[in-house]
Protein backbone atom coordinates (compact mmCIF):
# COMPACT_ATOMS: atom_id res chain seq x y z
CA UNK A 1 0.00 0.00 0.00
CA UNK A 2 1.41 3.44 -0.93
CA UNK A 3 1.51 6.05 1.83
CA UNK A 4 -1.15 7.96 2.19
CA UNK A 5 -1.87 11.34 4.54
CA UNK A 6 -2.66 8.97 7.43
CA UNK A 7 0.86 6.96 7.65
CA UNK A 8 1.78 10.95 7.68
CA UNK A 9 0.04 12.22 10.89
CA UNK A 10 0.97 7.96 12.25
CA UNK A 11 4.48 9.11 11.85
CA UNK A 12 3.93 12.63 12.88
CA UNK A 13 5.09 14.02 9.79
CA UNK A 14 1.19 16.48 9.45
CA UNK A 15 -0.04 17.44 12.27
CA UNK A 16 -3.17 16.34 13.88
CA UNK A 17 -5.76 17.30 16.75
CA UNK A 18 -5.23 14.01 18.13
CA UNK A 19 -7.71 12.50 20.73
CA UNK A 20 -6.14 9.18 21.33
CA UNK A 21 -3.40 6.94 20.57
CA UNK A 22 -1.94 3.77 21.65
CA UNK A 23 0.10 1.12 19.63
CA UNK A 24 -3.07 0.17 17.30
CA UNK A 25 -4.72 2.78 16.64
CA UNK A 26 -5.11 7.10 16.42
CA UNK A 27 -8.30 8.85 17.03
CA UNK A 28 -8.07 12.57 15.55
CA UNK A 29 -10.56 15.75 14.56
CA UNK A 30 -11.54 15.56 11.16
CA UNK A 31 -10.21 18.62 9.20
CA UNK A 32 -13.81 19.26 6.94
CA UNK A 33 -16.12 18.39 10.02
CA UNK A 34 -19.45 17.15 8.72
CA UNK A 35 -21.00 17.30 12.23
CA UNK A 36 -20.30 19.30 15.73
CA UNK A 37 -18.27 16.40 16.52
CA UNK A 38 -16.48 14.19 13.88
CA UNK A 39 -13.58 12.42 14.16
CA UNK A 40 -11.41 9.61 12.45
CA UNK A 41 -10.09 6.76 13.90
CA UNK A 42 -7.83 5.02 12.12
CA UNK A 43 -5.42 1.52 12.63
CA UNK A 44 -2.04 2.04 12.66
CA UNK A 45 -1.73 -0.89 10.56
CA UNK A 46 -2.07 0.00 6.93
CA UNK A 47 -5.26 -1.05 5.23
CA UNK A 48 -6.47 -0.35 2.03
CA UNK A 49 -10.04 -0.69 2.07
CA UNK A 50 -12.70 -2.24 3.96
CA UNK A 51 -11.86 -5.20 1.06
CA UNK A 52 -8.96 -5.86 2.73
CA UNK A 53 -9.76 -6.17 6.08
CA UNK A 54 -8.39 -9.82 6.25
CA UNK A 55 -9.15 -12.62 9.42
CA UNK A 56 -6.74 -11.82 11.47
CA UNK A 57 -7.92 -7.86 11.33
CA UNK A 58 -10.98 -8.72 13.23
CA UNK A 59 -9.90 -7.94 16.53
CA UNK A 60 -8.20 -4.70 15.40
CA UNK A 61 -11.31 -3.42 13.28
CA UNK A 62 -13.29 -4.43 16.53
CA UNK A 63 -11.33 -2.36 18.62
CA UNK A 64 -11.45 0.90 16.59
CA UNK A 65 -15.44 0.89 17.55
CA UNK A 66 -14.50 0.33 21.11
CA UNK A 67 -12.20 3.78 20.95
CA UNK A 68 -14.98 5.20 18.66
CA UNK A 69 -17.43 4.85 21.70
CA UNK A 70 -14.70 5.78 24.03
CA UNK A 71 -13.98 9.11 22.71
CA UNK A 72 -17.50 9.83 21.79
CA UNK A 73 -18.28 9.22 25.66
CA UNK A 74 -14.90 11.43 26.87
CA UNK A 75 -16.49 14.36 24.69
CA UNK A 76 -20.13 13.90 26.01
CA UNK A 77 -21.67 12.54 22.77
CA UNK A 78 -22.33 8.84 23.99
CA UNK A 79 -25.49 9.13 25.56
CA UNK A 80 -27.17 11.55 23.19
CA UNK A 81 -25.57 8.79 20.01
CA UNK A 82 -23.56 9.26 17.25
CA UNK A 83 -23.16 7.63 13.97
CA UNK A 84 -20.42 5.41 12.36
CA UNK A 85 -19.41 5.31 8.96
CA UNK A 86 -16.51 3.68 7.22
CA UNK A 87 -16.71 4.63 3.38
CA UNK A 88 -15.19 1.90 0.76
CA UNK A 89 -13.80 2.90 -2.64
CA UNK A 90 -15.16 5.33 -5.00
CA UNK A 91 -18.42 4.61 -5.04
CA UNK A 92 -17.96 4.22 -1.23
CA UNK A 93 -16.74 7.82 -1.06
CA UNK A 94 -13.56 7.00 0.17
CA UNK A 95 -11.15 9.79 -0.83
CA UNK A 96 -8.23 7.96 1.27
CA UNK A 97 -7.31 4.70 0.62
CA UNK A 98 -6.53 4.02 4.63
CA UNK A 99 -9.73 2.63 6.67
CA UNK A 100 -10.53 4.98 8.61
CA UNK A 101 -13.77 5.53 11.06
CA UNK A 102 -15.84 8.15 10.88
CA UNK A 103 -17.64 9.33 13.77
CA UNK A 104 -20.15 12.12 13.65
CA UNK A 105 -21.95 13.43 16.60
CA UNK A 106 -23.81 16.70 18.46
CA UNK A 107 -26.54 16.67 16.59
CA UNK A 108 -29.46 15.07 15.68
CA UNK A 109 -28.65 12.91 12.27
CA UNK A 110 -30.92 11.98 9.97
CA UNK A 111 -30.70 9.63 7.28
CA UNK A 112 -31.59 10.33 4.10
CA UNK A 113 -33.35 7.22 2.38
CA UNK A 114 -36.01 7.44 5.26
CA UNK A 115 -36.36 11.22 5.38
CA UNK A 116 -39.54 10.88 2.79
CA UNK A 117 -41.31 8.30 5.59
CA UNK A 118 -40.67 10.98 8.39
CA UNK A 119 -42.28 14.01 6.60
CA UNK A 120 -45.71 14.58 7.78
CA UNK A 121 -48.07 15.94 5.61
Amino acid sequence: MSETIFTKIIKKEIPADILFEDDRVLAFNDINPQAPIHFLVIPKKPIATTNDIQQEDDALVGYMHRVAAKVASDLGAAESGFRTVMNCNKHGGQTVYHIHLHVLAGKALGWPPYQEKLKVE
